[in-house]
């Protein structure tokens, strides 16, 4: 079942809809962008022993937003 709109942006907060787009085109799973949230927020240690590095499409996905998150920072 393909990623909506609205589930992006429950997860990720208020992204631009290009970025939106971009992952709703990626193929990930609701699964890899919850992954992702979960990295992003730091909250990774609710895997505990089992946390692994972001791989394939969730890594895409994660180092899309970071960049976005960093250039924003830049600009305030």
């Amino acid at each position: 079942m393909a990623i909506t709109h609205d589930e992006v942006k429950r997860l990720f907060g208020d992204i631009n809809d290009h970025m939106i787009v971009e992952i709703e085109n990626s193929g990930a799973t609701m699964v890899e962008l919850e992954e992702v949230a979960a990295h992003l927020a730091q909250e990774t240690d609710v895997m505990g022993e089992l946390e692994r590095p972001l791989t394939g499409r969730a890594l895409q996905i994660y180092t899309l937003l970071r960049r976005a998150d960093e250039a924003w920072e830049e600009d305030r």
